[in-house]
């Protein structure tokens, strides 16, 4: 059965996915949480596979349902992440601006979407952990600009721990995504993976293999 339009329910007016990659440790999950639950905490478990939060928003008069997909950053979860680049209309680069392996690392995470993703994806390239004392930096700024400027992407640098930036990266690429699906025909809109109004699991057609993960982790969403 085809999956329903980003455009479809009552009680929102898009449904946009927006995929979380990069390297593991680089703070994704952290970020989630803060913009999801708005909370923040040191001991996060290393993701396994896939994670997913939803939070509604208003963007210039339209209600948007976010559905967030955390992704494991490790090698050998990447067949499994691979498959949700596929209908993503957003994607958040994510690096840590004390890692300088992890910024390096954005290029390869740039192919695999090429390789992976839809053409027409929104990016954004987010230095996370930019409250950390200045001694411990890797990455300038300057240099995370520069990367952004050379892929034609926004950037922006984050602290999931102080709150910097969070909202901000969220309702940016929100917004541009939401533009772009306001400019586009119905019928040319990506695909969705569809959530159940009343308990939010998750539709697992064609996504078997993510679907054992999940049924692993019933207690993920609050």
């Amino acid at each position: 059965m085809a999956a329903p339009p980003a455009r479809a329910r009552a009680d929102y007016d898009y449904l946009i996915k927006l995929l979380l990659i990069g390297d593991s440790g680089v703070g994704k999950s952290c970020l989630l949480l803060r913009f999801s639950d708005g909370s923040f905490t040191t001991s996060f478990i290393t993701t396994i596979g896939i994670d997913f939060k939803i939070r509604t928003i208003e963007l210039d008069g339209k209600r948007i349902k976010l559905q967030i997909w955390d992704t494991a950053g490790q090698e050998r979860f990447r067949t499994i992440t691979t498959a949700y680049y596929r209908g993503a209309m957003g994607i958040l680069l994510v690096y840590d601006v004390t890692d300088e392996s992890s910024f390096n690392n954005i290029r390869n995470w740039i192919r695999n979407i090429e390789q992976h993703a839809s053409d027409n994806v929104n990016k954004i390239l987010v230095g996370n952990k930019a409250d950390m004392d200045e001694s411990k930096r890797a990455v300038p700024t300057a240099k995370g600009q520069a990367l952004a400027d050379e892929y034609g992407i926004k950037f922006f640098e984050t602290s999931a721990k102080t709150n910097l930036n969070v909202e901000e990266v969220f309702f940016s690429i929100g917004r541009d995504i939401k533009q772009r699906l306001s400019d586009t025909d119905s019928r040319a809109e990506p695909a969705t993976i569809r959530i159940s109004q009343t308990d939010q699991e998750l539709d697992c057609a064609g996504h078997t293999e993510v679907c054992m993960l999940w049924k692993l982790k019933t207690n993920y969403i609050n």
